[in-house]
């Protein structure tokens, strides 16, 4: 049996003020979100000023990420290249770039998810996250 690497709510801190020192300095308000590997809310927190629903699609960016072990953008790159029929997708509801899983020795740990600025924006701020562990 194989052992695997777990987020512990000390790393879950780390990454989430990381994150939020990153929106917080390009003054940009959104919702951040962290979950487990199996796509669970482990954080959440929304910066003032941000939409409220803000604060549903970045948990739903970050499981998109973590169910599938890869950035949520991907999914978005193929839709958007015209396999639709991946909207049909079981489980995943946060189709748009933002998630960011949270890897470690090709395991997935979790994922973050940032939903309130550009997508790309939100993407920055959840590799921000992800890089004050290490990763």
């Amino acid at each position: 049996m194989k052992s695997k690497p777990v987020l512990q709510l000390a790393d879950v801190k780390l990454i989430a003020a990381a994150a939020e020192a990153e929106a917080l300095k390009n003054n940009w308000a959104v919702s951040i979100a962290i979950v487990d590997d199996g796509g669970h809310l482990l954080w959440q927190q929304r910066l003032d000023g941000v939409a409220p629903i803000s604060a549903q699609i970045a948990p739903a960016k970050a499981r998109t990420a973590a169910l599938g072990c890869r950035e949520s953008r991907i999914y978005e790159e193929m839709i958007n290249g015209g396999r639709v029929s991946f909207l049909s997708a079981p489980g995943l509801d946060g189709l748009l770039e933002g998630g960011v899983p949270i890897m470690k020795d090709g395991q997935c740990l979790g994922a973050v998810g940032v939903s309130g600025v550009k997508s790309s924006e939100d993407a920055q701020i959840a590799r921000a996250g992800i890089a004050a562990i290490g990763l």
